[in-house]
């Protein structure tokens, strides 16, 4: 399915994370993935970068294959899925999404 914008995607977007662990494994890896960008500052070291890339997808991607049990949005919808993510990372911080 097309989305023309990201106010329509995310509805789809949050089905796609509706296991609670899921949103968890999700919620930490992006957790590391700042830890990780910060150390990267830090350091100057930009082989971080890439340490941070595998956390935040292979976290992600666990949630989605072992507790979801679907195909994670990232492979159809690229953009808009890095956007969610974040948003939901917000949604959660913020109290409007269950951690």
């Amino acid at each position: 399915m097309r989305y023309s914008s990201f106010r329509e995607f995310y509805p789809f977007y949050l089905s796609e994370h509706d296991n609670r662990t899921s949103r968890r494994l999700h919620f930490i890896g992006s957790c590391g993935v700042l830890a990780l960008l910060v150390l990267a500052a830090v350091q100057g070291n930009a082989w971080w970068l890439l340490a941070a890339l595998l956390c935040g997808y292979g976290f992600a991607w666990v949630g989605h294959f072992f507790f979801e049990k679907n195909r994670p949005a990232t492979f159809r919808h690229p953009v808009y899925s890095f956007i969610g993510d974040w948003v939901m990372f917000a949604d959660i911080l913020r109290g409007r999404i269950r951690f």
